[in-house]
């Protein structure tokens, strides 16, 4: 298990004091991508081999939004490892140990050449240390759009600040962009995203809301291809 220290600070929090769930996602990707450090043989593979893990799903369970000034402990462990995907949960704790926030995550080993899957050899994934899983509702890292009643809006260009070292669009910036569009008052409690192609710098995304069992889906478009959908609970 690998974990940083954070605080709320005022870049971090809304109009009302409370952690941007932006913010929190930043904040459990900043945890997971230093874990690997911890973990030299993979890290070592992953560089020999030009290779990276990419988010391709991910669930958020909200039990608390921490508020202004908070200390935050955040905390990843891996519990599953296959040759192309790996599974991690990542927790965020306040200062007397509960949970505010619980997810679980499943990353793609990709070759950073080709952009596609890459196999990791069964050395390096039997050298992993695996944590037991955590508790949580575990749902389907899959979600289905709706057949009919998605609305498009107004669309959204990827600009320099969206994008990160792996040169597309960062996976917090999707959330960010989905969640302008649902309304003021509505209280995220879950969250769940499926990423499927890298939105590029310049792209037109081109979002299609839904709204169903009292929660939205975003599904965020370049083109014919659909990069991202958020469901909010």
């Amino acid at each position: 298990m690998y974990s940083l220290k954070f605080k709320v600070t005022t870049s971090t929090c809304d109009s009302e004091g409370r952690l941007k769930l932006y913010s929190a996602l930043q904040m459990m990707q900043d945890c997971s991508e230093m874990w690997i450090d911890t973990e030299k043989g993979v890290s070592q593979y992953f560089a020999e081999n030009n290779m990276a893990q990419l988010l391709a799903s991910r669930q958020v369970e909200v039990v608390r939004v921490p508020e202004y000034k908070e200390e935050l402990t955040v905390t990843t462990s891996v519990y599953g490892m296959k040759p192309m995907f790996g599974f991690r949960n990542t927790f965020i704790y306040d200062a007397h140990g509960n949970p505010c926030y619980r997810t679980w995550s499943m990353g793609a080993f990709v070759d950073m050449g080709s952009g596609k899957l890459k196999r990791v050899d069964s050395a390096t994934i039997d050298s992993m240390h695996l944590e037991p899983q955590l508790e949580m509702n575990y749902r389907d890292r899959r979600i289905i759009l709706p057949h009919e009643g998605g609305v498009d809006v107004e669309p959204v260009r990827v600009l320099r600040a969206d994008i990160d070292y792996n040169r597309h669009m960062n996976n917090a910036n999707y959330v960010r962009v989905a969640m302008e569009l649902l309304p003021e008052d509505f209280q995220v409690r879950n969250l769940r995203v499926e990423y499927r192609v890298a939105a590029k710098l310049g792209q037109l995304l081109v979002p299609t809301v839904y709204q169903e069992n009292g929660g939205y889906i975003v599904s965020l478009s370049a083109g014919p291809e659909v990069c991202a959908i958020i469901e909010f609970m």
